[in-house]
């Protein structure tokens, strides 16, 4: 009998480390979206954790390790879905309504996500090439969706792609935002019709 069959219940080394990682960017994720992104040190994380910060220090070396952990997990939480079938006004609404149910349906992992984009800004500016990259990359995808779209028809023809883009990410982010303050009053739902009207009739 091997090993591996007399244990069957016996997380490998990989296992335990990756486990050991998702803990600490969970505590990092919840201590970012408490308290901003000052909050987040290798002691802090730890302790919210329920580790040494040892533990945090010999899995991430360092803050700015950890902090660029941090950064990549949400953002792939905030990935922009795979092209959707259909025309390009409907890829754009996709992505567009993605967006919003995202905000919605993981709210801490959104909060923490905007706190780190606005504290690029100042607190944080080693975060912000990463946070600009991030961005252009959704700008791309609303720029392939739109030109989709004029392509087939489903979008007019004198629709700038790219200063629409630009456009419709800040309309989310200002979403976003307001939502990080608390409770707008119309809820996610509610939003995300209207905003599908708007872009929807804007650019038929």
């Amino acid at each position: 009998m091997s090993q591996a069959t007399a244990r069957p219940g016996r997380r490998t080394q990989a296992e335990r480390r990756a486990a050991t990682e998702q803990r600490v960017l969970d505590a990092a994720v919840a201590l970012t979206a408490e308290r901003g992104v000052r909050a987040v040190t290798l002691a802090t994380v730890g302790e919210k954790a329920g580790y040494s910060r040892g533990i945090v220090t010999h899995h991430f070396g360092s803050r700015r390790a950890l902090l660029d952990a941090l950064v990549g997990r949400l953002q792939d939480a905030f990935r922009p879905p795979a092209a959707a079938a259909g025309t390009g006004l409907d890829r754009l609404l996709a992505l567009v309504d993605a967006y919003l149910v995202h905000l919605d349906a993981e709210p801490e992992i959104a909060r923490a996500f905007l706190v780190l984009w606005v504290e690029s800004l100042a607190a944080e500016p080693e975060l912000r090439p990463v946070f600009a990259d991030r961005d252009k990359r959704f700008r791309s995808a609303i720029v392939d969706a739109v030109r989709a779209g004029t392509a087939d028809g489903s979008i007019t023809a004198d629709a700038g792609a790219e200063a629409l883009a630009l456009a419709i990410v800040g309309l989310l982010r200002g979403v976003g935002m307001q939502m990080l303050h608390g409770p707008v009053g119309p809820d996610v739902g509610e939003i995300r019709q209207q905003v599908r009207r708007l872009l929807g009739k804007g650019l038929r």
